[in-house]
């Protein structure tokens, strides 16, 4: 870094052109992730966990801005890591494009960000400019499965704790997983009270804290990874207090305005807890600034004097190449998504049968607003009877083009969306049933809801492959729709209510009888 006697100054050669190939490469970016850019707003705008998602871009801004004459300061020089940085994160836009996982598409725009910078700076201006982009991360959802997981374990986490707050308070509480029981009313620990709410917007929150801190590297790390178990306790603590006021005053504690009051307020807690830990290690430091607010790198980018050294910036060729390479792909990514998508002769499924072997049918609907959320092109849902009065779910969802954002929704991350805990999860053969002269094998999952307890089947057919694996779905549609230009597909669901009296296996028995029924009818409606 140049002292303030000796600071220079480096200008481009010709500022337009610089700014011309800039908004070239913007343009271009903008036409690839335009979908994936759609699907952040909507889930920002819908999903009060990433609702804090509209700030990280403008905040990622602010914080290369604060670096603007640092910047100006330095030369830039070409970097071909850069550029192979930048075909990585092409290369996985196309992956996740072709294979229907916006969660791909999604980073390889902060890969092709990082890499197209780079190729403009080179690695000593990177120093200053990697964490904001590194920031933008956080604007991400997390995969839905990931999410479930997570979800539920901070549930079962949130309770224990929460129960022991109560229990400090002298009531007499009992836990049953997720269910608080104070006598009078139930407390459900929902998806809603796991603390993710928090923890995501924390975790955005302590790293940029982290970024400002002046503090030693240990001390930075420790600033951003303590947001976990502060917003753990804290939302414990949370649920423990509405037990305690529910005990006092009734469910309205956990109602309405009073239930969204405390999760603010929790929140700002988390955060101010969160200040203090940076005044604790500011209090303690050796070498502290003056004053706490010292500690951060709050200033504003100054002005250089006038009097410096000025230097001619030439444009790397590296950047050359990566707008280059960044229009190639972008009319690439068009003609992929302007080919005629293939008509497959199929029977569509309002004509599907209302009896199979000795199972009576009863045809159903899908609500608008769950139709709009599959997107799905053709469907049948309905329960199917036996004589003895067993009841069979049957759901079939087609996809004439499966794309980001409208493809086969897997079970493992919608069923617990509905309350549903999975108990177990495993793959299957059912010997019993074959289809094209092998064995079916399907995923079987045990859900669980309270006393309720039901059995699923689920398994895709892709393009003629029966699959149980999620990433197998994703690799074959990114093959086909590569080599065949295919992307055509379907999820099939059955699912059978666990009785009163009855066994897990008395659940085996009646799917997989029912399976082997189904299976043969489904041939004209799903093309191979």
């Amino acid at each position: 870094m140049n002292t303030m006697d000796d600071l220079e100054d480096f200008r481009w050669i010709s500022g337009r052109v610089v700014w011309i190939l800039v908004s070239v490469a913007a343009i271009a970016l903008g036409f690839m992730y335009a979908p994936g850019a759609t699907e952040l707003l909507k889930i920002w705008g819908e999903s009060a966990e990433y609702s804090y998602g509209y700030f990280i871009p403008i905040v990622s801004l602010l914080m290369v801005w604060q670096q603007k004459h640092t910047l100006s300061q330095m030369p830039f020089k070409a970097s071909w890591i850069g550029l192979l940085v930048l075909a990585g994160g092409l290369f996985f836009y196309f992956v996740g494009t072709l294979s229907t996982i916006f969660l791909i598409v999604h980073y390889s725009f902060i890969l092709v960000l990082f890499g197209l910078v780079l190729s403009m700076t080179g690695w000593p201006p990177m120093r200053f400019i990697w964490p904001a982009l590194v920031y933008l991360a956080f604007m991400i959802p997390f995969p839905p499965f990931l999410y479930t997981q997570l979800s539920f374990a901070l549930q079962l986490i949130s309770s224990e704790i929460g129960v022991a707050v109560i229990r400090w308070f002298g009531i007499s509480v009992f836990l049953e997983g997720n269910v608080i029981d104070l006598g009078d009313y139930k407390l459900q620990v929902v998806d809603a009270c796991s603390g993710l709410r928090y923890l995501f917007p924390l975790m955005s929150f302590g790293f940029l804290m982290a970024y400002l801190f002046r503090g030693p590297l240990w001390q930075r790390i420790v600033l951003f990874l303590s947001t976990i178990p502060i917003t753990v306790l804290m939302n414990s603590f949370r649920i423990g207090v509405i037990g305690v006021l529910v005990e006092y005053f009734g469910i309205a504690m956990a109602e309405g305005f009073l239930h969204d009051f405390e999760g603010w307020a929790i929140f700002m807690a988390c955060t101010v807890i969160l200040v203090i830990e940076a005044w604790i290690f500011w209090r303690f430091s050796k070498s502290r600034p003056p004053s706490f607010w010292d500690a951060f790198n709050l200033d504003l980018p100054e002005s250089p004097p006038a009097s410096q050294a000025v230097h001619t910036r030439t444009l790397p060729r590296s950047f050359l190449v990566a707008v280059a390479l960044i229009v190639v792909a972008a009319f690439a990514s068009e003609a992929l998504s302007s080919r005629p998508i293939p008509e497959h002769q199929r029977t569509s499924f309002i004509v599907f049968p209302d009896r199979i072997g000795a199972w009576d049918g009863r045809p159903d609907t899908l609500e608008a607003a769950i139709l709009e959320e599959l997107d799905v092109d053709d469907y049948f849902i309905g329960d199917f009877l036996s004589q003895n009065r067993q009841r069979v779910n049957f759901y079939v969802a087609y996809y004439g083009s499966q794309q980001a954002g409208a493809a086969a929704h897997s079970p493992r991350s919608c069923i617990p969306g509905g309350g549903w805990k999975i108990t177990d999860l495993r793959t299957q053969v059912l010997d019993e049933v074959l289809v094209r002269g092998e064995p079916l094998t399907v995923n079987r999952l045990k859900i669980q809801r309270g006393d309720d307890k039901q059995l699923v089947y689920y398994w895709f057919d892709q393009r003629g492959r029966l699959l149980t694996n999620e990433y197998a779905v994703k690799w074959y549609l990114f093959w086909d729709a590569l080599t065949q230009n295919r992307t055509d597909g379907a999820l099939i669901r059955l699912t059978t209510v666990v009785q009163p009296g009855e066994d897990w296996s008395d659940a085996d028995a009646r799917l997989t009888e029912f399976a082997d029924l189904v299976n043969p009818q489904l041939t004209p409606f799903l093309p191979d």
